[in-house]
C-alpha cells in the first residue's frame, strides 16, 4: 500500500511539473524570444544653424545669394534645420550670436560680414561647445572657422569687357567700405582692363554701405556725370545697374556688370555680364563635415575652379547676347594668344580659371600699385596672406585708399 502511495505521488508531482513548465516557464521562454526582434532604427540626430545677414535677404546681392545657398543646403540635408536674422548691423551681431545660441538653441551660426570678425571670435570664446563659421575674415578659433567665395577672377573678366567697349576709357567702381575684399576686386578689375586697353582708368566711388540703393544711385550718376560709361560695384542692390539702364534708355550707352546674383534683368540693354556666386556646395560641405565630426577650422575658400565663382549676369549665359558680336569684333594682342578677339579671350581665360589658379590668375607678376612700387615681382603669384590683406590700389586705379 506504500508503494502505491508513493507511485501515486510521484505522478501528482510529474503533473504539477508538467502544468508549471507549460504554463510559466514556457511562456518566458517565447517572451525572450521575442524580445530580440530588432527594434527601430533611433530618429537621426538634428542640427540647427543659425545665419546672420547684413542686408536683407530681397537685397538681390550678398545676403540674397548666401540665403539661396542656405535654402539648398537645406533641401539636401534632411537632418538639417536653419533660421535666419536679416539686417542686423556690424554692431549688433554680438547680441544676435547670443540670441541664436540661448534662445534659438542653433549648433552653429554662421556670420556672414566681415564686420562680424571679432564678435564671431569672441562668441567661440563664449560658447566652446558651439561652432562659429565667419564669412570673409581672417580670425580663427578652436571652434570658429572661415569660409569665402571670392569673386576677384571674375572681376577680371568683366574688366576686359570694359577695357574693350568704353569710349571714354573712364571706368567707374561704386564701393561699399574699404576692405581688402573690396580693393582685390577693384584691382582685379582693373587688371583685367589693363590686359586689353592700357590707357583706360578706373574711378572709385566709396558708399559706406552695403544695402544703401539711394547712395549707389548717387555715386554711379556722379561717375557718369565725369565720364565714366562702364561701371561695376560692390553693393547689395541692382541700384547700380537701373542707372546704366536708364541712360541706356535715353541713348547714352553705359555698360554694367551684376554683382553676386542674376541682375541682368533690371538691366537688359545695360548689363554686359557679371560675377554669380553659388553658396550652396560650401554650405553643404561644412555642415557635412559638422556632422561627420570632420570639421576643422582650416579656412575654405573656393573660386571658378570649386565652381563657386561664375561668369555672368543670368543664369547659363555669361554674357548678355546684346553685346556678344561688340567683343567677338574687338580685336586684341595677348602675349600668351597673339592677336585675338575679346570674346575669345574671356573664353579661354575663363577656362583657365575653371582649372585652377596654377594655371591662370589675375596676380600674377609683375603687378605695380599706382605710386610705382613693385607689389607683385615677375614670375610669383600673390600668396592667399597678401590677397586677404591687399591694402594698395594697382596702377591704373586713380586715387588712393580711403583710411
Amino acid at each position: 500500500m506504500k508503494k502505491l502511495y508513493v507511485v501515486l505521488g510521484l505522478v501528482v508531482l510529474c503533473l504539477v511539473i508538467a502544468v508549471l513548465y507549460f504554463k510559466v516557464i514556457a511562456p518566458q521562454d517565447v517572451t525572450e524570444k521575442e524580445a530580440v526582434v530588432p527594434e527601430e532604427a533611433p530618429v537621426e540626430t538634428r542640427m540647427k544653424a543659425g545665419f546672420i545677414y547684413v542686408g536683407p535677404v530681397g537685397d538681390y546681392g550678398w545676403s540674397h545669394a548666401h540665403d539661396q545657398g542656405r535654402i539648398f543646403a537645406e533641401k539636401q540635408l534632411p537632418w538639417l534645420d536653419t533660421v535666419i536674422v536679416e539686417s542686423v548691423s556690424e554692431s549688433d551681431s554680438a547680441r544676435i550670436i547670443d540670441r541664436l545660441v540661448q534662445e534659438q538653441k542653433c549648433d552653429v551660426v554662421f556670420t556672414t560680414s566681415f564686420g562680424y570678425m571679432n564678435d564671431t571670435v569672441a562668441a567661440g570664446a563664449k560658447y566652446p561647445d558651439n561652432i562659429f563659421m565667419h564669412c570673409s575674415g581672417f580670425k580663427r578659433a578652436e571652434n570658429v572657422g572661415t569660409y569665402f567665395g571670392d569673386l576677384y577672377q571674375m572681376y577680371y573678366l568683366n574688366g576686359i569687357m570694359a577695357g574693350v567697349l568704353t569710349k571714354t576709357n573712364k571706368i567707374g567702381y561704386v564701393a561699399a567700405f574699404p576692405i581688402p575684399e573690396l580693393i582685390r576686386h577693384i584691382n582685379a578689375y582693373a587688371l583685367g582692363l589693363k590686359a586689353v586697353n592700357p590707357d583706360a582708368k578706373v574711378h572709385v566711388k566709396w558708399t559706406y554701405a552695403w544695402y544703401g540703393p539711394d547712395k549707389a544711385k548717387e555715386a554711379a550718376q556722379a561717375l557718369i556725370a565725369e565720364g565714366c560709361d562702364a561701371l561695376a560695384f560692390t553693393e547689395d542692390t541692382p541700384a547700380v545697374i537701373e542707372v546704366g539702364q536708364e541712360h541706356s534708355e535715353m541713348g547714352k550707352q553705359i555698360y554694367t556688370f551684376s554683382h553676386y546674383s542674376p541682375m541682368q534683368p533690371y538691366g537688359v540693354d545695360s548689363v554686359v555680364s557679371g560675377q554669380l556666386m553659388d553658396w550652396g556646395g560650401i554650405y553643404v560641405k561644412i555642415l557635412k563635415s559638422i556632422k561627420d565630426k570632420t570639421w576643422d577650422n582650416k579656412d575654405i575658400r573656393w573660386l571658378a575652379n570649386e565652381k563657386a565663382a561664375m561668369l555672368g549676369g543670368a543664369p547659363g549665359e555669361i554674357i548678355n547676347p546684346k553685346f556678344v558680336d561688340d567683343l567677338k569684333k574687338a580685336m586684341v594682342n595677348s602675349k600668351e594668344f597673339g592677336k585675338i578677339s575679346a570674346y575669345d579671350l574671356i573664353l579661354k581665360r575663363y577656362a583657365q580659371m575653371q582649372q585652377g589658379v596654377d594655371i591662370f590668375d589675375p596676380y600674377d607678376g609683375p603687378i605695380k600699385d599706382n605710386k610705382g612700387v613693385v607689389r607683385i615681382k615677375q614670375g610669383t603669384r600673390a600668396s592667399k596672406g597678401e590677397l586677404l590683406s591687399i591694402d594698395y590700389y594697382v596702377d591704373n586705379v586713380e586715387g588712393s585708399i580711403p583710411k
